[in-house]
């Protein structure tokens, strides 16, 4: 696990790891991570019936420890018929609360994984949010740490290695967003088969 007070050198070679790693995407992986929260965004519109705030939400609420397909097959029936099992009860409780007309940004930490993903669905253009994730704390350290805890709990670890996203993120003239979700394709796709979760979500 990353200490959470890193030195300037550790830091400033988290963001060249973040730089080498968007330098490596391919014109198809860069495709495809610059149009995935937009995707996401017309799909949260879609199951609510034109609220993609309200679909940012519950998507976002029940996204821990899911595979994209499964996050979306989740949120459409919660926001079809409901949702009363399939995940932790905390996260169904959040998708519910959203539901019954709840703000997301009153219901989901917005300071961490989930909240950051719910602003990006809601806002594509959101010029500050990024997700950290796994795969985003892999790609900033330079190591996969497969099934080792990485400790993204910690608000400060979280913060430092999204400091370190959007610094790269600058340097590149880019959304920290969409560097994110580039690399995370790169990453995703290079690692898939070594026996680490993979699936196509930028988070």
């Amino acid at each position: 696990m990353i200490p959470i007070n890193v030195s300037p050198e550790t830091r400033e070679q988290f963001v060249r790891n973040i730089i080498t790693a968007w330098h490596s995407a391919t014109s198809e992986q860069q495709q495809c991570g610059r149009t995935w929260y937009r995707t996401a965004h017309e799909l949260a519109a879609m199951m609510t019936d034109g609220n993609p705030r309200a679909g940012a939400g519950v998507i976002a609420a029940l996204s821990a420890n899911k595979s994209w397909p499964e996050n979306l097959r989740l949120a459409r029936q919660a926001c079809e018929t409901g949702l009363k099992s399939g995940h932790f009860t905390d996260a169904l409780h959040k998708a519910a609360q959203i539901m019954a007309g709840a703000d997301p940004a009153d219901v989901l930490p917005m300071e961490r994984k989930t909240g950051q993903f719910f602003r990006l669905i809601a806002n594509p253009d959101d010029p500050d949010a990024v997700v950290i994730d796994r795969h985003a704390h892999d790609i900033a350290v330079g190591e996969t740490y497969g099934n080792r805890d990485r400790g993204l709990s910690s608000a400060g670890r979280y913060a430092l290695l999204g400091h370190c996203f959007r610094e790269a993120a600058l340097r590149l003239d880019e959304l920290p967003s969409t560097v994110q979700a580039v690399t995370w394709v790169a990453h995703t796709e290079r690692i898939a088969g070594t026996g680490t979760r993979s699936s196509r979500r930028a988070a």
